[in-house]
């Protein structure tokens, strides 16, 4: 792998370490099948993670404090916001931590988004639609996305077809990407970022991010080696300011993920933009 002219910025990174899987359910059918190495399956350190992404020239990744579900069914978890707010304590240059979203929680998630943002230093929310089984255009949201116009943060959320993550609780495929379309009507402040690419309604996704100036999309998760034609002369062309880079480790490898994007053959002003300008641009990052 060529080595970047530039540090690039993972948006949308799993915290992996072994206390933040501690309280996960047994996945490893789902870890198979998303080809998640098996050395991974108990977790490594921030130093690890850290030791991997200099290797990628990736300088910083913004870590999810996930909200995954119903956190008292056995099938779902949430992530502490302390937890990461100590991995962000303990390397501030390296970390940002985005806040996961519950919409069972009401005005108490409201609020406890709200600390995280102004007492922790969150920099994002986060939520996974299909999790809850309730469209991102869902009125339970809508309370988050005020307080995220309130607090000047983006808000990122998984769209495209969801996975079989636990036989015991199947979810529906909720995120479509046209959903996006009422939010950033009603909300033409709120920074929205669809991530996961839109898998298999890329070309949704695409539309929603050219009609609405306030819209962007994540290309995490995804092979870039397999990402559709369509979304590749998207990025390089008049989508260029308008896709972030992630990963969603450890579903991606930093490294790999990078070599492959390298592959792509993207004009090298966009390849900046794409794995450092946009995020720093929509997240509001001070970088020098």
């Amino acid at each position: 792998m060529n080595q970047l002219p530039f540090f690039a910025i993972d948006a949308v990174t799993n915290i992996w370490t072994a206390q933040a899987l501690s309280n996960r359910p047994d996945r490893r059918a789902f870890y198979q099948k998303m080809r998640v190495p098996t050395e991974l399956y108990e977790g490594i350190s921030l130093e690890t993670m850290l030791e991997r992404m200099d290797r990628a020239h990736i300088d910083r990744a913004m870590l999810i404090a996930a909200k995954v579900g119903d956190k008292n069914h056995a099938a779902c978890y949430h992530v502490p916001y302390e937890l990461v707010y100590e991995a962000i304590q303990k390397y501030p240059d390296r970390f940002y931590g985005l806040a996961g979203l519950d919409p069972t929680e009401g005005m108490h998630g409201v609020r406890e988004l709200e600390k995280a943002v102004k007492e922790y230093g969150f920099i994002g929310a986060h939520f996974y639609p299909h999790w809850f089984e309730l469209e991102p255009d869902h009125a339970r949201w809508y309370p988050f996305y005020a307080k995220c116009v309130e607090l000047n943060i983006p808000v990122q959320m998984q769209v495209g077809q969801s996975m079989i993550y636990d036989p015991r609780y199947p979810r529906r495929s909720v995120g479509r990407p046209i959903t996006l379309d009422s939010v950033a009507c009603d909300f033409p402040e709120l920074k929205l970022i669809g991530i996961h690419v839109g898998i298999p309604w890329t070309d949704e996704m695409i539309a929603m991010a050219w009609k609405h100036p306030n819209v962007f999309i994540g290309c995490d998760a995804h092979s870039p080696a397999y990402w559709p034609s369509s979304f590749l002369k998207y990025i390089n062309s008049y989508g260029q300011d308008k896709v972030i880079f992630g990963t969603d480790f450890p579903i991606l490898r930093f490294d790999q993920t990078i070599e492959q994007i390298q592959n792509l053959n993207f004009k090298p002003t966009v390849l900046k933009k794409l794995l450092r300008d946009n995020a720093i641009k929509v997240y509001g990052l001070k970088i020098d």
